[in-house]
């Protein structure tokens, strides 16, 4: 049922990365929180980092807005889903204001969201090299697109109190307003890695003394009561907020989505279909273990969610400390993070890795992303993995990132062959060779190959999906899940 849903919302964007995004978002959400306010925190785009740091200034779960993985139409419901009930919502933006999926206008953009959400904007400026200009910058951007609300201007990595002067001078000649001025900082900086921000599971202590020395800076720098002010303008949305049960509900006895954006096709000619003939049973409610803590820290809220709504009991275990799967396990979720970090610890614990291979040759359902296809392989930087794949895995000097479009090559747990949906990847490894002899996926763009590996009940991939898009994913693994005994 459509409903009329407010709750006062910001989007937070920038002219460019690098522009403080990051650090104006987390420091408000942690300041407001502080006063007392249930605040709702969100990322534009598939960015597991950077919720992880929203989560830790909220006390919520950090929630993606991704509308190249999940389309346009699921924007607004998986906002209302995770604002329901907080008095203010923050949305961090991706890239630049106007900057989306790579040859598709402003789709994925933080611009899109904005308008999706119908939401205020406020623009992140680093002033650090500029002064009348940014009056320049910022009417440029107010302008781009009219049906992007700029409320105001944050004044980032401002030099001296002249330099203020100057800056405030020239945005008040443009008409817009001033709604914080945020010094040069370097103390509450978080470090960043070759994939960027270090994970807040790594660096927990050091990570909450950054949030409130973020929130110290954005209280003394900014005008929250004017921002509030700005949240409260927002029209309410008339949408349907997402949840996982009524998800699924659709899908029971049908595990092929009907609709959508991401509905099964017949594969191409050039992806040939070779399924295992899987097939999703019922059973008793299954046990499913999620990899977690330090070397495995990306996952979706929704996914959880979801498995969780589809009957299963969701586990979380730690890689680098527990020398067994949780008891009574049937399925196995390793999803990304950064196990070439912790490649020697990660291979010190021979027991997990054992427990992890005997279970995937015994068939057991295993969905792997990015991080977990790393583990499974036969050894990470010469060093020995758990041995599930004939692969072995390296770090790499190339960045691999993008959007995807992808098809299913072959039946697996979580998809049936031809099934087309979204994602992106986000690594700076390889892995030899990078597929098998029934691959996971197809990619159809922007180029085409094959990719990952489907073998038994091991689903393992470069590729990060979001299920909230395609919620037969859930529903098919708990199934098999359910299945193994």
């Amino acid at each position: 049922m459509v409903t009329s849903f407010n709750v006062p919302r910001l989007v937070i964007a920038a002219p460019s990365s690098g522009s403080g995004k990051t650090t104006v978002a987390t420091g408000l959400m942690a300041a407001f929180s502080e006063r007392g306010l249930a605040v709702s925190p969100h990322k534009a785009g598939p960015d597991y980092i950077d919720p992880g740091y929203h989560a830790l200034a909220t006390g919520r779960p950090g929630r993606n807005l991704d509308a190249f993985m999940c389309g346009p139409e699921l924007v607004a419901p998986l906002f209302a889903h995770g604002a329901a009930g907080c008095d203010l919502a923050v949305i961090e933006g991706v890239m630049g204001l106007y900057d989306g999926a790579a040859g598709r206008g402003e789709l994925a953009s933080t611009a899109q969201v904005a308008k999706l959400l119908r939401a205020p904007v406020v623009l992140v400026v680093d002033a650090s090299s500029q002064s009348r200009s940014v009056a320049a910058l910022v009417h440029g951007f107010a302008s781009f697109d009219p049906q992007v609300r700029l409320g105001g201007v944050i004044l980032n990595k401002v030099g001296s109190d002249r330099h203020e002067v100057m800056l405030r001078e020239a945005l008040e000649e443009a008409g817009m307003p001033v709604l914080g001025v945020l010094r040069r900082a370097p103390q509450v900086a978080a470090p960043s890695r070759h994939l960027g921000l270090v994970p807040v599971a790594e660096r927990r202590r050091d990570a909450l003394d950054s949030v409130t020395a973020l929130a110290e800076q954005v209280r003394q720098g900014c005008d929250l009561d004017a921002l509030m002010a700005l949240a409260r303008t927002a029209p309410p949305l008339s949408c349907e907020a997402w949840a996982a049960d009524e998800a699924l509900m659709p899908l029971h006895g049908n595990p092929a989505p009907q609709g959508g954006w991401h509905q099964p096709n017949p594969a191409p000619p050039a992806f040939e279909a070779r399924g295992l003939g899987l097939s999703p049973s019922g059973g008793a409610a299954p046990v499913i273990a999620v990899a977690g803590g330090a070397a495995f820290t990306f996952s979706y809220a929704e996914h959880a969610e979801l498995l969780t709504a589809a009957g299963a009991e969701v586990v979380t275990f730690d890689p680098l400390r527990d020398e067994g799967l949780p008891d009574h396990t049937t399925g196995l979720v390793i999803g990304g993070g950064f196990p070439e970090v912790y490649a020697p610890e990660l291979s010190a614990n021979e027991p997990l890795r054992k427990a992890v291979a005997a279970f995937a040759a015994a068939g057991g359902p295993v969905a792997a992303e990015c991080a977990g296809l790393l583990y499974l392989a036969r050894s990470l930087d010469g060093k020995p993995m758990c041995g599930v794949l004939d692969a072995d895995a390296r770090m790499s000097e190339r960045l691999t990132l993008g959007y995807r479009e992808a098809v299913a090559v072959s039946d697996s747990v979580l998809a049936p062959a031809g099934t087309r949906l979204r994602g992106h990847e986000f690594h700076r490894t390889v892995i030899e060779p990078g597929a098998g002899s029934a691959p996971a996926w197809g990619f159809t763009h922007p180029e085409r190959r094959v990719e990952g590996f489907v073998e038994k009940g091991v689903h393992a991939s470069y590729l990060h999906t979001h299920w909230a898009a395609e919620p037969s994913a859930a529903l098919r693994f708990a199934e098999a899940a359910a299945a193994h005994r």
